[in-house]
């Protein structure tokens, strides 16, 4: 397995591979690596097959990040992450620095979502306006200017991303669409805990007692199920069930459940079968996000 940390040389490997005519599955990652994220680098193995290239990022992207969340604090451990890839046949992991990405940048931690860091942004204006991005302003144009950056220097055939971050994969499918990338996107199954709790790196956080709670996210996407199971159901009416069912974890403080269309991910009056269901919900400052297709 190759470490790379530069782009110019991460790019140089990524065009030498374009003119052998090999194949490059790419997996970006935000690193503290687990079984969720090696279940998206088979994923990437199995699209390019074994004389492919699988590429994995390790990048924690500063951009995303709000001047009030958890970039300084956000888990950490490269040693670790390498040797989950090495186990996983990972051929090339890409781990640049912030001088790499976004070169030029001054007070970094003081102006995180300031226009005077970075001068070229990626935006895009339809899908991120809700949920995380009504929750996160600045959020999803940290997340499309960081990846369109990664593809340009990986230049994959292939990048596989989580369906836990749903409204995310949807973002970044439109960019590349829109913007003719030529990267077949792929959005992979969300891994659970035994418990159902979706896998995260953030779930590092939780302490004992959080962590046992948290499990209520995934009970909420069981209950919303059997709720349509029958027929529609208003989505006000649902919203203000599971409100109820969440809060009843005394730990749990709700940000949003919403059921949107899962094509244009616009809200809608009645939840019925195909509707998707996405929530976010706080323990202490840990805040965790969840969906699933009713």
């Amino acid at each position: 397995m190759r470490i790379v940390s530069t782009a110019a040389a991460m790019q140089k490997l990524a065009l030498r591979w374009k003119r052998a005519g090999s194949k490059t599955g790419f997996v970006p990652t935000m690193g503290y690596l687990h079984a969720g994220h090696i279940s998206l680098v088979h994923e990437a193995r199995k699209r390019v097959g074994k004389k492919g290239i699988v590429v994995v990022s390790i990048y924690v992207n500063p951009t995303q990040f709000g001047p009030k969340e958890d970039l300084s604090k956000y888990p950490r451990d490269l040693k670790r992450d390498l040797q989950m890839c090495r186990a996983a046949d990972v051929d090339v992991v890409f781990t640049p620095d912030d001088a790499e990405m976004y070169p030029n940048r001054q007070n970094w931690e003081s102006e995180i979502g300031s226009q005077k860091l970075f001068s070229t942004y990626v935006v895009e204006e339809k899908l991120s306006q809700t949920m995380e991005g009504a929750a996160r302003p600045t959020h999803f144009r940290g997340v499309t200017t960081v990846v369109a950056k990664l593809f340009n220097i990986v230049l994959p055939d292939v990048a596989v991303f989580g369906q836990k971050d749903f409204q995310q994969a949807a973002v970044i499918q439109r960019m590349v669409a829109d913007l003719n990338f030529p990267v077949k996107m792929v959005v992979a199954p969300t891994l659970r805990e035994r418990d159902g709790l979706a896998m995260s790196s953030r779930n590092k956080y939780l302490d004992d007692e959080q962590r046992a709670q948290a499990v209520v996210l995934f009970h909420a996407l069981q209950a919303a199920k059997q709720a349509v199971k029958l027929k529609p159901v208003s989505a006000a009416r649902l919203k203000a069930d599971l409100k109820e069912f969440i809060t009843a974890a005394p730990l749990a403080k709700l940000d949003y459940v919403e059921f949107f269309d899962p094509e244009t991910l616009q809200a809608v009056a009645q939840v019925k079968h195909g509707t998707q269901m996405a929530l976010a919900v706080f323990f202490g400052k840990t805040r965790l996000i969840d969906n699933a297709q009713l």
